[in-house]
């Protein structure tokens, strides 16, 4: 594949905020002058070790170690490769890429070529629903209360009732058939290829970034021998245990919102129908039931490292949907937001909600919405008859194993009372009752595989831990060269450079920080932007991830004004003590030299230069 030139790669970088991109998977909020912070997307954590710093692009997660640019991120999170990350930036901001060839931007393949086959079969399909071969589609969208503006909003479609509709026309634009299988677009039967969805109406599946990865779609006509829904097979872009329908349109109202929610349905159109009434944090699985992968997804885009959020599911209280929502509560990577569950009255879910009482009746189900375990309690209880010892005793049976689930130690003490109030009994007999399911589930239970980061390096790759802020000795020299360095990564291009070029002149007394000062030092341009970021990539391990926390750690100041002030201070600060230094090693040396030789002038003629040298730091 040609190379992009590097003034493009460096241009598409600087014209891009990397917190925009990081800001579409994690929940950013502000972490000092010039720094975000989130939950980390690379490993699972409750409280946020992740920061990003728009001004020099670059994240560094304090927790797992990883860190990079805005396309390293990429390429973490979505599995490109760079030309592919390069490309997508450059696609976002309008910028036309030139390569080392002299050739236009050449088809790109790969997982590329996948998110390109979805979109366009995304826009065959909308456009295929104004046709007249679609009309059992628009009537089905109408007698759910969705007009025209509604199914474009969500991107509706509709796939023809033909053998090869839409694979004409897509071969017709480039795409071959190995890319639309791949993709999971076609299929391949007897009488060869043929298209997967046909004679449905069609729902596109974006990611949290809003690109198309495949599609849900609902059967329309009888002679279809499918299933009801049939989705997207699992594809290198399209993992259904990660993915929620509706995100890409949810994720900013649930990181903004006060409390941060986010309202799980079981569908397509209940999403839809939650949006229209005014729930627009709504979401759905697809085709699969929500789970771990789901969790993680959502704390990311909550930005869920407390309790004040809320998680409401929305089912009609079969057993699965209950068993769904509570595996939502009882996993050892679970929601911190609290959690609960809202029944609509005769369980309708929120589609026929809204079309049978209106937009209000769905925004009212937050306000019928019950904690998870007491929902999941009356439910069980409900089938005993607690006016008799043996119902109550039963009872307690079947209600102690979802008590026993709660994993929080200061919650599930609250849910024993609930419970033995419940049962008008002692709750003695209920916690000795729930203590008992407690000991036989962690029986059985599978023990866990932990999994431990490696932090992304060449010395953890090589065997050698990474040299962190952590390991750093403490002492006010340490501080002192810590702090001059930190500032100037985040803010040497706002410093007078030949003020910091003689602060980084001389070599620090901490190894770490010196083989971190030997890359900041040897920076052709520290005004270029994304001079810091390539100067932290050339750290030598095991100190790559100490200047990536160099230049990821809040500075301590006030303002970015303060900052660049402090900066200056410290980089005077490492100038005199290098003078300083320098004078003691002096005045030790005029002591062997005779005074009135030429080595002894020389001496002390460098000593009185000092001297005035300091002087000028001291009055500047």
């Amino acid at each position: 594949m040609p190379r992009i030139r590097q003034a493009d790669v460096d241009e598409v970088k600087s014209r891009t905020n990397i917190a925009d991109i990081v800001g579409e998977r994690v929940a950013l909020k502000s972490a000092g002058v010039g720094s975000l912070k989130g939950l980390c997307p690379f490993h699972d954590e409750k409280s946020p070790s992740f920061h990003v710093r728009p001004q020099v692009g670059y994240y560094h997660c304090f927790g797992c170690g990883e860190s990079g640019d805005v396309y390293s991120f990429l390429r973490e999170m979505d599995h490109v490769s760079f030309t592919e990350a390069v490309e997508r930036l450059a696609g976002r901001i309008g910028y036309t890429l030139h390569y080392e060839d002299g050739g236009a931007a050449p088809e790109t393949s790969g997982r590329s070529r996948l998110y390109a086959a979805n979109t366009a079969a995304a826009e065959f399909f909308r456009s295929q629903l104004l046709s007249a071969d679609a009309e059992a589609g628009r009537r089905f969208l109408g007698e759910r209360g969705f007009d025209a503006g509604a199914a474009a909003h969500f991107g509706v479609g509709f796939a023809p009732r033909g053998w090869d509709g839409m694979l004409k026309a897509l071969t017709a634009q480039g795409f071959t058939r190995e890319e639309l299988s791949t993709a999971g677009l076609v299929s391949t039967g007897q009488r060869g290829v043929y298209d997967r969805f046909r004679g449905r109406l069609v729902w596109p599946i974006r990611d949290v970034s809003g690109q198309t990865i495949g599609f849900g779609a609902r059967k329309l006509f009888d002679d279809d021998q499918g299933p009801k829904y049939l989705n997207t097979p699992e594809t290198p872009i399209y993992k259904k245990a990660q993915v929620l329908y509706g995100l890409d349109l949810a994720k900013r109202d649930i990181s903004r919102g006060d409390p941060r929610r986010v309202v799980v349905v079981e569908g397509y159109t209940d999403v839809m129908a939650c949006h229209l009434a005014g729930l627009t944090t709504a979401v759905a699985t697809c085709g699969t039931a929500f789970g771990a992968e789901h969790i993680k997804v959502l704390r990311r885009v909550m930005g869920d490292d407390n309790a004040s959020g809320e998680v409401v599911f929305t089912f009609d209280g079969d057993e699965a949907g209950q068993k769904a929502a509570l595996r939502a509560f009882t996993e050892d990577d679970r929601f911190n937001a609290q959690t609960f569950v809202a029944v609509a009255p005769d369980s309708l879910d929120p589609c026929d909600l809204r079309l049978q009482r209106g937009d209000a009746a769905v925004r009212g189900l937050m306000d019928a919405k019950v904690p998870m375990f007491e929902f999941a309690i009356d439910r069980k209880l409900a089938g005993f008859d607690l006016a008799t010892v043996e119902g109550r005793v039963g009872a307690l049976r079947a209600a102690a194993p979802i008590v026993a689930e709660i994993r929080d130690r200061l919650l599930r003490p609250g849910y024993e009372r609930v419970l033995a109030r419940r049962l008008g009994m002692d709750p003695t007999e209920v916690h000795t009752e729930v203590e008992r399911s407690a000991r036989g589930g962690s029986q059985s239970a599978p023990a866990r595989r932990e999994t431990v980061p490696s932090g992304g390096g060449e010395g953890a790759a090589s065997g050698i831990a990474p040299v962190t802020l952590a390991s750093l000795p403490r002492s006010a020299d340490v501080a002192v060269e810590r702090d001059a360095l930190m500032g100037a990564l985040q803010y040497g291009h706002q410093i007078d450079q030949p003020l910091l070029s003689r602060a980084l002149g001389a070599p620090l007394r901490t190894p770490a920080l010196d083989a971190v000062r030997e890359a900041v030092a040897a920076a052709a341009d520290r005004t270029r932007a994304g001079w810091a970021t390539d100067a932290v990539n050339s750290v030598r391990e095991p100190y790559r991830t100490l200047a990536g926390e160099l230049l990821m750690m809040p500075f301590p100041a006030r303002n970015e004004e303060g900052a660049v002030a402090s900066t200056t201070d410290l980089a005077r600060r490492l100038i005199m003590r290098q003078l300083e230094s320098e004078k003691q090693e002096l005045l030790g040396a005029v002591q062997r030299v005779p005074a009135d030789s030429d080595g002894g002038r020389a001496l002390r003629m460098r000593l009185r230069d000092i001297d005035i040298e300091r002087q000028r730091f001291v009055e500047s």
